[in-house]
């Protein structure tokens, strides 16, 4: 049975297919100018005084191919460099200013690494797969040894294509981002963490092991500390195959602790052994700030993630505005941007795994963190995507993953139809992706009415991260569109991609004009009106100004480009 690895080549090929192929014409979205020079500069210079609210890991990764390109100008001469906040000035003169002839090839190959990061992420949850559930638990007979590994092989696939054809981590698996690098770090550290709890005694091989797996995890996404608390709680209860005490209970805390501090050093190596002041803000922590320490950066930026995730910042659902945000943001995200494929998977697993005793163990060591995961996200005032929920999805996938023991050894009618309906669910999700192709940042289901109808609920990067700027270059191309009046919501400059237009308000370098509005709003004046979705809610303003839009958004838009900008055509 192991032939049935040879269906992980064609999802490989066809997965590298829709990634780099819908990558090519997503224009540089708001977060990626940042992140690409968050690590150049750390490559080229050792100092990663930029990495203030991003680890240098995945950022330093996706700059490797641009080290191939020696003449590319970092503008260390400008202010921005030396001044605590200016990685954003400096992001933008390096890809705008310094290297503004090249930026599409630059970014590119910054994205391409992400896309290997992405399949290094499926193929971790394929070994997490098929070694937790080709044991052959769960079964009422012994397994054969061939049962067992084909069991293992099928988990392991069905973990592999869901990671790889789930359109919201394809979405993110394409952008030089952090999103998906940490999930896929996070994935390896609680795979290693699995491993060595398996054993009811210290391998140091283990420990080891996991501390390099969490080192690479908090050095991929500052938010990735929050699994820390919640993998202590998972050590201290029953999961695991030795009968449960509290002596084995608080060995495995005392080596999940262990391993954290041990993994202190990886993330410092990968700061390049940083040490200077410290640089805090808040009170509580503003007297160390007279001292020195090892990479105080990375404690900054944790202040400032906490500080980020308290709230302060205008969120939007359907229809509503809030400066602290919504409790309900991310359970309505995970309803409406989940396909309904997976979705059902999920209940099914969920259900078939927990109402088997010797399952059960194993399915709530994926279940508990990611539901804990989730509970904390609920609380944080920092909602502006689904993308924040992608850290649990791996373990969803896995757990997934575990109906390979009811879908495999078995011949009955029964046993049959299940394997039937995974099958159909399967390809249920490979249509869907297909179907949104190349559009997956804008994946909606069929409960928001569509990827069309997205923005109604959600918007940033949800639906709209500034990926359509070279769609709008093109349709203006076949349509001989000489101009638009343009609303664009990201950080690319559209005149460097070739865009003539008149700014309007939203537009990146115009934020002046949400006070100083360029056209009648209530009677615009003629002419071909693009308007990012996510601009049309008018975030910057309170609800009492949102006036700005109000005649665009009670009309249907003319035309679309991707599912991000509107088409306004205004006689």
């Amino acid at each position: 049975m192991q032939r049935l690895n040879w269906l992980a080549i064609p999802l490989i090929l066809l997965f590298f297919w829709l990634a780099v192929s819908s990558m090519v014409d997503d224009s540089p979205t708001m977060d990626e100018q940042n992140h690409i020079a968050r690590g150049i500069a750390l490559l080229r210079t050792g100092d990663p005084r930029l990495s203030l609210e991003h680890p240098p890991l995945v950022n330093t990764l996706s700059a490797l191919p641009l080290l191939t390109m020696p003449d590319l100008r970092l503008p260390t001469d400008q202010p921005s460099w030396s001044l605590p906040d200016g990685w954003y000035e400096f992001a933008r003169l390096f890809l705008w200013d310094y290297n503004a002839d090249r930026v599409l090839q630059i970014v590119f190959l910054a994205r391409l690494p992400i896309v290997f990061i992405t399949l290094a992420l499926g193929i971790i949850g394929y070994r997490f797969a098929r070694e937790m559930w080709g044991s052959g638990l769960g079964t009422d007979k012994p397994m054969e040894t061939d049962a067992k590994n084909t069991v293992g092989i099928v988990a392991g696939l069905l973990a592999l294509f869901l990671l790889l054809f789930d359109p919201n981590i394809l979405a993110h698996g394409r952008y030089s981002t952090t999103d998906v690098g940490g999930t896929t770090f996070l994935l390896l550290a609680i795979y290693l963490l699995w491993r060595m709890w398996q054993i009811d005694s210290w391998a140091w091989r283990k420990v080891i092991a996991a501390a390099l797996g969490l080192g690479l995890a908090f050095s991929a996404k500052l938010s990735i500390l929050t699994f820390a608390p919640i993998m202590a709680v998972v050590a201290m209860l029953p999961l695991y195959p030795e009968a449960w005490s509290g002596r084995a209970a608080w060995r495995r805390l005392a080596q999940l602790i262990t391993a954290g501090a041990m993994s202190i050093l990886v993330v410092w190596a990968l700061f390049a052994f940083q040490w200077g002041p410290f640089a805090f803000e808040s009170e509580v922590f503003s007297s160390l700030s007279q001292s020195s320490g090892p990479m105080p950066t990375f404690w900054a930026g944790v202040e400032r993630i906490f500080l980020t995730s308290e709230g302060g910042r205008m969120s939007f659902l359907a229809g509503q505005f809030s400066d602290d945000g919504f409790r309900i943001y991310f359970p309505v995200a995970f309803a409406v941007k989940m396909p309904l494929a997976i979705l059902v998977l999920i209940v099914i697993s969920v259900f078939t795994l927990m109402a088997i005793r010797k399952t059960r163990r194993r399915a709530l060591f994926l279940l508990i963190p990611g539901l804990l995961y989730f509970t904390l996200s609920m609380w944080s005032g920092l909602n502006i995507g689904f993308r924040h929920l992608l850290p649990m999805l791996p373990l969803l996938y896995v757990l997934i993953g575990g109906l390979a023991l009811v879908i495999t050894p078995h011949q009955s009618v029964q046993h049959q139809t299940a394997r039937y309906a995974v099958i159909g669910l399967c390809g249920w999700l490979l249509l869907t992706t297909m179907w949104i192709y190349p559009h997956f940042v804008s994946t909606f289901n069929l409960l928001a009415g569509g990827s069309r109808n997205g923005y109604k609920i959600l918007i940033d990067s949800n639906v709209d991260w500034g990926q359509d700027l070279l769609r709008l270059k093109h349709w203006m191309d076949e349509n001989e569109v000489a101009s638009v009046k343009l609303s664009y919501f990201g950080s690319a400059d559209p005149q460097a991609l070739g865009i003539t237009y008149e700014p309007l308000p939203g537009d990146p370098l115009h934020r002046d004009l949400w006070w100083a509005v360029p056209f009648n709003r209530t009677d615009p004046e003629p002419g071909i009106y693009a308007i990012s979705v996510h601009n049309l809610q008018e975030m910057p303003l309170r609800p009492e100004e949102k006036t700005v839009y109000a005649w665009f958004r009670a009309r249907e838009p003319d035309e679309w480009i991707g599912n991000s900008i509107a088409i306004y055509e205004v006689p």
